[in-house]
């Protein structure tokens, strides 16, 4: 996969490194000249120019990319180059980083993107799983089916404990995709048993997750 990351700034560089390290090929756009800087990531492909300017995009081959990734630190920044991406070069797939949780409403498809990270709303998701237990935590949200990834860890006194996944009667709108018990990543089957700690990871449509709950007994 053809990854192009716009911003080659501290984000933009791990993003880079973990994609290549996963046998992807990526190409850093960075238009300041300090940020510039290709010994950092040696194995990508790197271009000086502004990835907000159709010349640059056109230059550097956008249009055979299968992802961009828009990763400044300016949230105005990254919606033109979302929207660029999807609407002049046809990139099938559009990550957007989110700096103020105030714009979050604005990464939508109006604006090209597929997926909005806000790094904000990931920390505060991250908090509050290391610290909830028996109570449904959202993950993320993934835009273009408008659904979340939630996460609810079974408390001591959990009253599913022993019982098989088919005795939790999930809404049609929601499905169990992972267990995480200890170091184990469980593809749940219907016969699987529950233990207390296991840590459910569901897809869900927002509109269902009081039904999650109930299903769970909380």
């Amino acid at each position: 996969m053809r990854v192009a990351i716009a911003g080659a700034g501290a984000v933009g560089r791990s993003i880079a490194t973990e994609l290549l390290e996963n046998g992807h090929t990526v190409m850093l756009i960075e238009r300041e000249s300090d940020q510039f800087v290709p010994e950092t990531v040696e194995q990508a492909d790197w271009v000086l120019g502004d990835a907000c300017e159709v010349s640059t995009l056109e230059e550097s081959g956008l249009e055979l990319c299968d992802v961009v990734i828009a990763a400044t630190g300016d949230d105005k920044v990254n919606l033109v180059v979302s929207l660029l991406a999807k609407t002049e070069f046809a990139v099938r797939r559009v990550v957007a980083r989110v700096n103020n949780p105030a714009n979050e409403w604005l990464f939508t498809e109006a604006w090209g993107v597929d997926v909005a990270v806000s790094t904000p709303r990931m920390l505060a998701a991250m908090v509050e799983e290391a610290v909830s237990v028996g109570d449904l935590v959202r993950l993320m949200t993934f835009r273009q089916s408008q659904t979340n990834l939630v996460e609810l860890t079974l408390p001591e006194e959990t009253p599913l404990a022993g019982r098989p996944v088919r005795d939790v009667d999930l809404p049609k709108d929601a499905a169990l995709v992972t267990i995480l018990r200890g170091e184990r990543v469980i593809v749940p089957s219907p016969d699987d048993p529950l233990e207390p700690g296991d840590e459910l990871l569901f897809v869900s449509h927002s509109d269902v997750e009081p039904q999650i709950r109930t299903a769970l007994g909380y």
